[in-house]
Parts: C-alpha cells; structure tokens; sequence
C-alpha cells in the first residue's frame, strides 16, 4: 500500500491556518456517503490497460469502510466508468489530445456498456442497497460525469468519504468538487490508489491543504463509531 507522510511544515501551516488539525472533528454517519471510485477490472485486472497494481491491497481497507456506513445508517456508492462508443467517447479533450490514439482505442474497449472491463471488482463487498452509477468523467460531480449529485442531494448528505482508483486523477477530481458544491469532504490515505508513491502523496498533500481532510481508514472509522453514538445519545434524550 502506498505509504503518506505530512511534512511537519506542511501540517503546522494547515494546523495554524484552520485553528486545529483537521477540517472535520465529527461527522454524522447518517448523512454520510462513501464514493468507491472506479474499482473496476480495468483498473485491477493484472496486465490490464488501465491497471492500477495498489488498487488490489486496498480492496479490503474499502469493504471495512463500506461496511461500517452501512451499519450506522449512511450510504455506499460505486462509480463506473463507462464511455459508449461515439466519437472519442463524447469526451474530445481527453481521447483525442491527452492519451494516444492506441490508449484511446484500450481505453474505450475496456470501459464500454457491457464490456467485461467495466464490471467491478469481484472481491468489493457489494450490497443490493448500495447505489451503481455510470460515471464518464474524471469527477463523478462534473458536468456530463454522472447523476450521483441528485442521489446523494435526495438522501440528505452532507459528507463524502472518497477512496478508490486513481487517488491523484479520478478520486482527487471527485472529492475537490465534492467540496466545491458544499459537502465535507475526507479522502482515506490507505484506500486511496495511484500508480506511483509520489502522485499518490502530492495529490493528498494538496487535498489537504485546501479542500478537506486527508485520514486513515481507522480514523475514519473511529469518527464513524463516535458519530454513530452521539446521534443515539441525542436520540435517547430526545425520547426522555
């Protein structure tokens, strides 16, 4: 798994500039959703054209996760990348100026409707609730990316977890923008993959400093333990 480290410089500066370490010192797991981003054969498949090798050893850090929203009333949602086949994939930008005609060509066999690329990977614990959307974008918030805006607004949201596949491309694009239209935002450091050390750490460290917080799988989860008992004690003598 990818390893990341705060440069203490970096943490100070951060501590002094928001008057405490970290962004959100509680969350309520009910209005919480976790994004698992683009875990999906293409990415994972050995030799794949888009595989992402760390990808595999945080599969079970995600299902952890997964497991304790669902437990304390919040939801999971999986994005898939999908491109249909229409010119470059409806996105020209990319396939025709940011990845070779042969890339673009990979690219849209394994992630098009249907094609056995897209499917998730099997070893994610899925669950018949949790929402499946289309995403076809970096960020699943993007105009023409997906329609996870409208169900995340329709269940009353206001937390994202992002973890996934590539922490410094489609992960970080969704959780910038996720805090951009108004949701607090945390980016798990050891359930987020990229292809090398280095991207993994910059895009963190610039998360971070700017737009949310960057924790652990078990911060995550001692915040969810936490909120999930504060909500019941508040339920409790709300009953009295």
């Amino acid at each position: 798994m990818h390893n990341f480290e705060v440069p203490a410089e970096l943490a100070e500066r951060i501590a002094t500039r928001r008057g405490r370490p970290h962004a959100f010192e509680a969350i309520d797991p009910a209005r919480t959703a976790l994004l698992v981003i683009d875990m999906q054969r293409t990415f994972m498949d050995p030799g794949a054209p888009s595989e992402v090798p760390v990808a595999r050893e945080i599969v079970p850090n995600i299902n952890r996760l997964a497991r304790a929203v669902r437990e304390a009333g919040g939801h999971v949602a999986f994005s898939v990348a999908t491109f249909p086949r229409v010119p470059a994939g409806g996105w020209n930008s990319f396939f025709d100026h940011m990845v070779s005609p042969e890339i673009a060509e990979a690219i849209l066999e394994g992630l098009a409707p249907g094609a056995p690329g897209r499917a998730l990977w099997p070893e994610l614990e899925v669950e018949p609730r949790d929402i499946q959307f289309d995403k076809a974008r970096y960020s699943a918030f993007a105009r023409y990316g997906s329609e996870i805006e409208k169900e995340l607004h329709a269940r009353d949201t206001d937390t994202v977890i992002v973890v996934g596949t590539m922490t410094n491309l489609c992960c970080d694009s969704t959780a910038r923008d996720a805090m951009q239209l108004g949701y607090k935002t945390i980016m798990v450091s050891d359930a987020n993959a990229a292809r090398s050390d280095s991207e993994h750490q910059a895009a963190l460290l610039t998360f971070m400093a700017s737009f949310g917080d960057v924790r652990t799988t078990e911060d995550v989860l001692r915040l969810i333990r936490e909120g999930a008992a504060a909500s019941a004690k508040a339920e409790a003598s709300a009953a009295e």
